[in-house]
């Protein structure tokens, strides 16, 4: 019987390693057959922008990893509205199309139904 497992990324996409660990998790817990998520909610929600350039900082475009999420057979894309709408964003402004837009509501019950939460 599969976990339903949900990743949490809070953090910005570069500075710290938290966004790209979080990542990194996510697509080793796709190999074992569980039931996963991710939800990009506080800064986490700048991971999903289009158009970012890393180039200066000498790190990877994360938002160029994101469309492979599909590959992995990663459906379960959260973003969080109220944390787009802090920061002034919409569903035009990110790079992946198929995601799932959820208010803080349907954010507390997508937690509750997880059998294990991991938060970066």
């Amino acid at each position: 019987m599969s976990k339903k497992i949900l990743f949490i990324s809070r953090r910005s996409p570069y500075g710290l390693s938290y966004a790209r660990d979080a990542l990194d998790a996510l697509l080793a817990a796709s190999v074992y057959d569980q039931d996963i998520g991710i939800l990009f909610m506080d800064d986490g929600v700048f991971q999903l922008l289009k158009q970012q350039d890393s180039s200066n900082i000498a790190q990877k475009n994360l938002a160029a990893i994101l469309p492979a999420l599909e590959l992995y057979e990663i459906k379960k894309i959260y973003v969080q509205r109220e944390s787009l709408e802090a920061r002034r964003l919409g569903a035009s402004d990110l790079v992946l199309d198929d995601l799932h837009i959820i208010d803080n509501e349907e954010v507390r019950q997508l937690l509750a139904q997880q059998d294990q939460l991991l938060s970066f």
